[in-house]
């Protein structure tokens, strides 16, 4: 790499983990109220996956970079940035823009984070848009309550298991669905697992749970999938899908179904609901402050121990082809991060 000169992945066309490219480009330039990261690590998310392989109306138009949460270094400051400094270790959300598979990023100061000493840059990127997202829906659209029965399908992934922690945390009982190969995940944060590859999973979450649970995250979707999510309530709970974890195996073909069961279950007479609430669509943009002092409070509660995101690999930049294979193939428990530079060759 020369100095003018630094590398990135790009999609350039819509189709499976092989469409993904490494290509050099231009060292960008900060704006005056950005500036330029060296990123160290960027995370792999099933969005990103998602978006490779298929069109959705208002999503980035061909070719871009993926990548939605990074962790970096401050290598150049915009002339009106005051509070971050060159060298400085930042670490945030892109915001939907994208952009993260890169060795230089430029963004808005405002949407970055310093990462406190002696967090790995690693350990804050997994920690980003998966906490980010599970503590808004925890605290903001499902109001949670000390004591309540928590059961999330689709468990052991990284937004899983960073609503198994959080939720932990918050004093919920915890119980986690996922594969068989997953289970240690689960109790490894706090929850009771559900195997649904050799349990009928409503029976036995309404025998954990004495009846069944007040709360149940979705993360997989699909019409069957969400009759059996809705099946697993209290005859008060609350159902929230929080992802399509699903389409992965399935094929975006399952969302149009869900979307109309989803809606049919808002009318179904009787106690259960569907939690609605603020997403992370728009939330954390028109709420900057619940942003920032959230992700900083994060950061700082996993460098004191209190939070373990589970890294399922450590990839370099340059594979994040293989990154997208692993998720598709669906036996990834945790976060997968790209590192970039010294930190991949060290791997």
């Amino acid at each position: 790499m020369t100095e003018a000169q630094a590398h990135r992945i790009i999609v350039p066309r819509r189709g499976g983990p092989e469409v993904l490219e490494w290509m050099a480009m231009d060292m960008p330039e900060p704006g005056p109220d950005e500036v330029r990261v060296r990123v160290e690590a960027a995370g792999v998310s099933a969005y990103d996956v998602m978006l490779r392989g298929h069109w959705f109306p208002g999503l980035p138009s061909l070719p871009y970079t993926p990548g939605e949460d990074i962790v970096g270094t401050v290598d150049r400051v915009g002339a009106r940035v005051m509070d971050l400094q060159v060298g400085q270790r930042v670490g945030g959300w892109t915001f939907g823009d994208a952009g993260g598979y890169a060795e230089y990023l430029c963004r808005p100061a405002d949407d970055l984070v310093p990462v406190p000493d002696g967090l790995d840059p690693a350990t804050a990127c997994a920690l980003i848009v998966n906490y980010l997202t599970a503590s808004l829906a925890l605290r903001k659209t499902l109001k949670i309550s000390e004591g309540e029965r928590l059961l999330v399908q689709g468990a052991a992934g990284g937004l899983g298991s960073a609503l198994l922690q959080l939720s932990r945390d918050a004093g919920l009982q915890t119980f986690g669905c996922d594969a068989t190969s997953k289970q240690t995940h689960i109790r490894a944060d706090g929850a009771s697992p559900i195997d649904y590859q050799s349990e009928f999973v409503v029976a036995r979450t309404r025998a954990l749970t004495g009846g069944g649970a007040d709360v149940v995250i979705d993360l997989v979707g699909g019409a069957r999938q969400l009759v059996r999510s809705w099946r697993c309530l209290r005859p008060d709970g609350r159902l929230l899908m929080l992802g399509m974890a699903g389409t992965l195996k399935s094929g975006t073909w399952i969302i149009l179904p869900s979307l109309l069961l989803l809606g049919l279950f808002s009318v179904w007479p009787g106690g259960r609901r569907i939690a609605k609430g603020p997403g992370m669509e728009d939330y954390p943009r028109a709420h900057l402050d619940w942003y920032r002092n959230t992700l900083s409070e994060l950061f700082h509660k996993a460098l004191a121990g209190h939070l373990h995101p589970h890294i399922a690999h450590k990839l370099a930049l340059r594979d994040a082809a293989e990154a997208h294979a692993m998720l598709e193939r669906g036996a990834v428990a945790g976060k997968i991060v790209l590192i970039t530079g010294d930190s991949a060759a060290a791997q």
